[in-house]
């Protein structure tokens, strides 16, 4: 083993959290972002997109959840 890993102390669930949490992160923004471009180009359909809105950013926090439970089942 190398004396650099010997150094490394600490979880690495933690690690995998911070990883998995870009992804739906990134996904949270382009949900946000097109729901502001389609409202701004028709503003009387932001009813009906705010349905989509919620939905994206519900699934897209599922993902989110999934990384951090994960590496607590793979403990």
């Amino acid at each position: 083993m190398s004396l650099l890993a010997e150094g490394i102390t600490g979880s690495l669930g933690a690690v995998g959290y911070g990883l998995a949490a870009i992804g739906p992160g990134i996904g949270v923004g382009v949900v946000f972002a097109a729901y502001i471009q389609a409202t701004a180009r028709q503003p009387e359909s932001a009813k009906n997109t705010r349905t989509y809105l919620f939905l994206g950013f519900a699934l897209s926090e599922a993902l989110a959840l999934l990384g951090f439970v994960v590496p607590f089942i793979f403990k």
